[in-house]
């Protein structure tokens, strides 16, 4: 059975690394904002193993309008685990955290590799595709949260 819940970000880290980033320095996986008082991670747990993970912050992007945003980083499922729903369970999760917190907005840079499934969970696209060195394409999603 699958279950989503809050977990420290360091508990992310691995799955970043492994999945998002393997052929960049483990360091590269800790950002910045990941201990900020508003931003929480989001693991899912098949059979109480850890296979994906999103991180979302109170960050806001200028081309929005809304007071109120969240940005999504880093979410990753492990392959093996893919047709489980852990990531739209994991954004699910997480809209309803960002709802309490008045937040209107969830946006993030995806990787064009994925928009379709992004698009898949409610994003919609916004502005031109991107280089994000040393990832590769990326371009802006976002939601807006009901």
């Amino acid at each position: 059975m699958l279950k989503v819940r809050k977990i420290r970000p360091e508990l992310a880290y691995d799955l970043r690394h492994t999945i998002l980033r393997p052929h960049q320095p483990f360091e590269a996986c800790i950002y910045d904002a990941d201990h900020d008082h508003d931003a929480f991670h989001v693991g899912a747990f098949y059979q109480d193993k850890l296979i994906g993970i999103a991180s979302f912050y109170h960050e806001n992007n200028p081309d929005f309008p809304f007071e109120l945003q969240y940005r999504l980083r880093a979410m990753a499922t492990m392959k093996e685990y893919r047709k489980l729903g852990a990531g739209r369970t994991a954004i699910n999760f997480a809209e309803n955290v960002i709802k309490e917190q008045g937040a209107v907005l969830l946006w993030c840079k995806g990787r064009t590799s994925v928009q379709e499934y992004y698009k898949k969970l409610g994003f919609e696209t916004y502005g031109d595709v991107f280089d994000y060195p040393p990832i590769g394409p990326h371009i802006v999603m976002y939601k807006k949260i009901k």
